[in-house]
């Protein structure tokens, strides 16, 4: 068995981990049916000091083999292309070899960190939701001592989790002696906020920031240590997407697996586990589980909302009930501390409607499903107040996004009149603060967010509002079930639907009726069928893998943003002429928004492929200040364009 254990990282050596068993010359059965020459050929010195696999980590339970073949053979294989990678380097290009250098250590960030908490431990210490914070982050680090393994965080929306959660992953490592901490976000488009946290308390040379929008270049000059450290992760403070960190666990190409064996002893930090994708909740458990009780990982599953993760009757294949830990003594208690918000149920609106009773208020969020029903929505109200009305979208490049956030922060900060109109991607991690929210139908998860941007200092003594409302449009085919559940739970939960026990029912709901489409591609047979021969397909696995859909695959398309038009002007250069695109399209990240074919086929004419592999909007009038790009009419320009 260890011969086969071993071949398969040998195998994969530079094309990738192999299926086992496949009809296919790549397959490791067909490899291994090859000609060699015989083992005693071999120079003495190979054959000394083989390794031996004794006392193998693997459980006697036949459901859980398979899936602990495969993550050690990963382990294995990561180890080995790491050190290849990294040794082949140092040899040939030792100056790059150097710039791996210069992470600080985790125990250097202890007193930075805890600096910066009792400055804000002192900020209104008296205030009502101020100790509750400071309550929640002894909590945290009270549980930090306790072992390695797996911990539940379950806090509503502004109780601080970001940060208590933080302090007990450093505090854990450092007693523990783990090597980094992994900080996994939902959205692309709340991440940078996130690690900016971080960099304010720990250091520009603490984090490593790994997703597809970041720009590791600080000028003209490219931060070459952010870019090596995120083939590895080998940095004390990784912040990353569920994508970069589930997808990489059940990869088979080598350049995204380098990085799994850095998982090892680590504090694993899931913010908004509720976010982990349903069809592929079953493998991601079945990973978490084997990471904690085999790799000395830590999980901390962090959420508002905590998902009904355990397993019981009707969910199999669960958490082990009495393995996760939970870190808050009475959630339900805490949850009552801290309700700032009078949620109801509105029944059917249309979109005129929802506008007119955004301009009954001074200030107010409006959340929707789909960027069609945020832009209707805002032309509704700008029609009728040309002033502080904002819209946010993934319509917007991510620098856009970033300026339009900060001029609401400004006008809330400042109580100046503010409407936000926004799809969902405001829920997750960008703290806004208003006295009124309407939401249109979704999973109470959503709702639940959407409510923490509601009163979220509690400065409204008597409760914010949020309204929840059926659009009368409908609800997208994608969201449909969610929000179907939702509100059958909001009916028997009338008194108060963002109530712990109303989101455990929802989620019970969620996954009961999901059923077999917990593990909608069969990954978790796929592994049990190859256990006893140790036949896995790993390539097969790594295909069906997949948090994005390949029917909701999204290419890049790169706007020339006019507030920012040098800097893209000169990265539309480099996307035309550089030797070297893959380094020009990492620049160009902050100005791209994600489309799909269909949108940018739609956009013929007003979209330019640049070296066959980069898609420019060249009429410049399809994008808004307001609203982003429009792919309603490709053939549109502003009367003033048309002027010679």
């Amino acid at each position: 068995m260890g011969g086969k254990i071993i071949a398969y990282a040998i195998a994969g050596h530079h094309a990738g981990l192999p299926d086992g068993n496949s009809y296919k010359n790549s397959s490791l059965l067909k490899r291994l049916d090859s000609e060699i020459p015989p083992y005693s050929d071999a120079p003495c010195e190979l054959l000394k000091d083989l390794p031996q696999f004794n006392n193998l980590p693997f459980s006697t339970e036949l459901e859980r083999y398979g899936i602990q073949c495969f993550f050690f053979i990963r382990m294995i294989y990561s180890s080995l292309v790491d050190a290849d990678f990294l040794d082949t380097e140092a040899f040939i290009d030792k100056e790059k070899s150097e710039y791996r250098k210069g992470w600080v250590h985790l125990s250097a960030l202890e007193k930075k960190l805890f600096e910066k908490l009792d400055e804000l431990s002192k900020k209104d210490p008296e205030k009502d939701i101020n100790s509750t914070r400071a309550e929640i982050l002894e909590n945290c680090l009270s549980a930090a001592t306790s072992n390695p393994g797996l911990f539940s965080l379950t806090v509503p929306t502004g109780g601080g989790k970001t940060l208590s959660s933080f302090a007990f992953a450093l505090n854990h490592a450092l007693k523990h002696g783990l090597d980094r901490i992994i900080y996994v976000i939902p959205y692309t488009s709340i991440i940078e906020q996130n690690a900016q946290v971080f960099r304010g308390f720990l250091g520009e040379n603490a984090v490593l920031e790994h997703h597809s929008n970041f720009d590791p270049f600080r000028g003209d000059k490219e931060d070459r240590r952010n870019r090596l450290a995120s083939e590895n992760w080998d940095a004390p403070v990784v912040v990353t997407t569920n994508v970069q960190f589930f997808e990489s666990l059940f990869a088979a190409r080598s350049s995204r697996c380098r990085k799994v064996h850095n998982i090892a002893r680590s504090v694993v930090i899931l913010d908004e586990a509720q976010m982990l994708p349903v069809s592929l909740l079953k493998p991601c458990l079945e990973a978490l589980k084997e990471l904690s009780s085999t790799y000395s990982t830590t999980i901390l599953l962090c959420t508002a909302t905590q998902p009904a993760l355990t397993e019981r009757k009707e969910f199999k294949g669960g958490l082990k009930k009495e393995s996760v830990r939970e870190i808050i003594p009475d959630s339900k208690k805490l949850y009552q501390s801290l309700k700032r918000v009078h949620a109801q149920l509105t029944g059917r609106m249309t979109e005129e409607e929802v506008a007119n009773e955004l301009l009954r208020h001074r200030q107010a969020l409006c959340i929707v499903n789909t960027r069609g029903e945020a832009k209707e929505i805002f032309r509704l109200v700008k029609e009728e107040k040309k002033e502080n009305i904002f819209h946010l979208s993934a319509s917007m490049c991510p620098l856009h996004r970033t300026k339009k956030i900060r001029e609401i922060k400004s006008n809330l900060k400042d109580e100046k009149p503010c409407l936000v109109i926004s799809t969902q991607l405001i829920e997750a991690g960008v703290d806004v603060d208003f006295p009124v929210v309407y939401r249109a139908m979704a999973g109470i998860d959503s709702i639940a967010q959407a409510a923490g941007r509601c009163n979220r200092e509690g400065t409204i003594t008597e409760g914010g509002m949020l309204y929840v409302f059926k659009p009368e449009n409908g609800i997208p085919d994608i969201f449909k079930r969610q929000a179907q559940i939702a509100e059958t739970v909001m009916r028997h939960h009338e008194e108060d639907f963002l109530s712990i026990e109303a989101v455990e029912d929802y989620f019970r709901e969620l996954y009961w009726l999901e059923g077999a489409r917990l593990d909608e591609h069969g990954i978790l047979k796929i592994l049990y069928e190859g256990r006893k021969l140790i036949d896995i397909q790993f390539r097969e696995i790594a295909e069906k893998f997949t948090l994005i859909p390949a029917d909701d695959f999204r290419e890049p398309l790169f706007i020339l943003w006019k507030d920012e038009i040098k800097r893209a002007e000169k990265i539309l250069s480099e996307l035309r002429y550089s030797d070297n695109p893959a380094a020009a399209s990492r620049k160009a990240q902050p100005f791209t928004i994600q489309a799909t074919k269909k949108d940018i086929s739609r956009l013929a004419g007003a979209v330019e492929t640049v070296q066959d592999r980069f898609h420019v909007l060249i009429n410049s009038d399809l994008y808004d200040d307001d609203m982003g790009l429009s792919f309603d009419d490709p053939t549109w320009h502003k009367p003033e364009s048309l002027i010679g």
